[in-house]
C-alpha cells in the first residue's frame, strides 16, 4: 500500500502480566548464579561435565497473591519468597495506594522438577522442544526496529523514569501505552495517536460534572514531561498534542495493577518482540533457561537477522528457525528479505548456515547464555536493546567478505 497506518503497544514494569515476567525471570537469574558459581553447565557435551540447571518458570498474581509455579531441576536453594517481596519493593508496589503491598502479600510456592524424559534429549545438547521462532530487523530506526514498538516502549520507559525520580510523585507502576504511526511507501512518516493509560493516586483527579475523574493539570503534565520528551520531534509533523494524545482515556486509573487485573508468565509476546510488524513463533520468552529454544532460538534468530540488515544486504529480514525437541540441529532455517535483498534467500541460508552455529548449545555459547542477564529482558522489549548479546552486529564483516560486496 501507498500509505497506511500501523499500531504498537507496550506495557510497563507494574502491568501485572510484566510483574509475572519479571518475576520468572528473577528467579531464573538466581538459579543460574548459583550455576556459574559452581561451574555446572548447560550440557554434559564431555563425560566430566556437571550439567546444569532446568527452569521452566511461570507466576501468576492476583488480588494480594502470588503464586510462583513451574518445573524446575537444580542443585540451588532459592529464597522464592524473598524474590519476589525484593522485586515488587523495586518496582513500587509499597503500599495500599496501589492496590499491592509486597510487605502483606501472600506467596505460594509451587515449583516442582522437570520431566526426566525431557532431560533425556536435552542433557545431550538437543533443544528443549521442538517448535518455530522468529527472527526480524528492519532500517526504520537505528535500533534496527520498527518505529512504533521503540516509541511505546520509550513512552513506559519515561513513566519509569519521572515516576522514580519523583519528577511526577503521583504515578503508580502499572502503564500501558500505545503508538499509531503512518507509512508512506512502505516508510514510517508520521505519527499519528498516542495513548497513555498511567495509574494515579488520588492526588491527580479532579470532580467533573459530579465524578471524580484526572484533572486536566494531571494531563498536561504528562503529556509535557512524558509524552513530548518521549517522541522525537522529526516524526511529529500535523501532530497535535491537545487532540492526538489520549491519557487516561477513561477519565480515571486509580485502581490498578493486580487490584484490577490478574498477571500470567508469557502473555505479552508482541510487547516483548516486534510490536506485531513481524511474525511470531508462538512461545513465550520469561521463565524458561536457554536450552529452550523458544527462547535462545528467537534471540539467534533476532541476531542473524539484525546482522543481515546492519550488513546491507537488506532493508528488511526475516528469519524462521525450527527445531524438534531433543535434536540438535534445526531441521529448517527460512529467510525472507520481503524484496530489499541484494542477494537470494537461497544464498543467505547458506551464508548463515557457515556463520552462526544454530545447534542449541552452539547459540548459548556464541551468544553467552548462560548468565543471569534474564530479569532485566522481562520489560521494555527483549530486542532493540544493545545491552543484550543478540543485539550485537558483529558478524557483519563476515557476512559482507562471504557474499563478495
Amino acid at each position: 500500500m501507498k500509505s497506511f497506518l500501523f499500531t504498537s503497544e507496550s506495557v510497563g514494569e507494574g502491568h501485572p502480566d510484566k510483574v509475572c515476567d519479571q518475576i520468572s525471570d528473577a528467579v531464573l537469574d538466581e538459579v543460574l548464579k548459583f550455576d556459574l558459581k559452581e561451574g555446572l553447565k548447560p550440557y554434559r557435551l564431555k563425560p566430566e561435565d556437571k550439567r546444569g540447571s532446568r527452569v521452566a518458570c511461570e507466576t501468576f498474581i492476583t488480588v494480594g497473591l502470588v503464586i510462583v509455579g513451574g518445573e524446575i531441576t537444580t542443585e540451588a536453594w532459592v529464597d522464592v519468597h524473598k524474590v519476589v517481596r525484593d522485586l515488587l519493593k523495586d518496582i513500587g508496589y509499597t503500599g495500599p495506594e496501589y492496590g499491592f503491598d509486597y510487605k502483606t502479600c501472600a506467596i505460594l510456592n509451587a515449583i516442582g522438577p522437570q520431566s526426566p524424559d525431557i532431560a533425556m534429549g536435552v542433557d545431550t545438547g538437543g533443544a528443549g522442544d521442538q517448535g518455530l521462532m522468529i527472527g526480524y530487523a528492519c532500517k526504520e530506526t537505528e535500533e534496527l526496529m520498527p518505529l512504533p514498538i521503540i516509541l511505546a516502549h520509550k513512552l513506559v520507559l519515561k513513566q519509569k523514569e519521572v515516576r522514580k525520580n519523583k519528577e511526577i510523585n503521583y504515578l503508580g507502576p502499572d502503564c500501558k501505552s500505545q503508538v499509531t504511526v503512518e507509512y508512506i511507501d512502505g516508510k514510517p512518516r508520521r505519527v499519528k495517536k498516542v495513548v497513555l493509560s498511567t495509574q494515579h493516586t488520588i492526588e491527580a483527579t479532579e470532580e467533573k460534572s459530579g465524578k471524580k475523574v484526572m484533572s486536566k493539570k494531571a494531563k498536561e503534565e504528562i503529556v509535557e514531561k512524558i509524552v513530548k520528551t518521549a517522541i522525537p520531534e522529526e516524526y511529529l509533523e500535523g501532530f497535535d498534542f491537545s487532540k492526538d494524545v489520549l491519557i487516561n482515556p477513561t477519565g480515571l486509573f486509580l485502581v490498578g495493577g493486580p487490584q484490577s487485573d490478574t498477571g500470567m508468565t508469557g502473555r505479552k509476546i508482541i510487547v516483548d518482540t516486534y510490536g506485531g510488524m513481524a511474525l511470531h513463533g508462538g512461545g513465550a520468552f520469561s521463565g524458561k533457561d536457554p536450552t529452550k529454544v523458544d527462547r535462545s532460538a528467537t534471540y539467534a534468530a533476532r541476531y542473524v537477522a539484525k546482522n543481515i540488515v546492519a550488513s546491507g544486504v537488506a532493508e528488511k529480514c526475516t528469519v524462521q528457525i525450527a527445531y524438534a525437541i531433543g535434536v540438535r540441529d534445526p531441521i529448517a532455517i527460512m529467510i525472507d528479505t520481503h524484496g530489499t535483498g541484494k542477494v537470494n534467500e537461497e544464498k543467505l541460508i547458506e551464508v548463515v548456515n557457515d556463520v552462526f552455529d544454530l545447534t542449541p548449545s552452539g547459540i548459548i555459547e556464541m551468544l553467552d547464555l548462560w548468565k543471569p542477564i534474564y530479569r532485566n529482558t522481562a520489560c521494555f522489549g527483549h530486542f532493540g536493546r544493545n545491552e543484550f548479546p543478540w543485539e550485537k552486529t558483529d558478524k557483519v564483516p563476515e557476512i559482507r567478505g562471504k557474499l563478495g560486496i
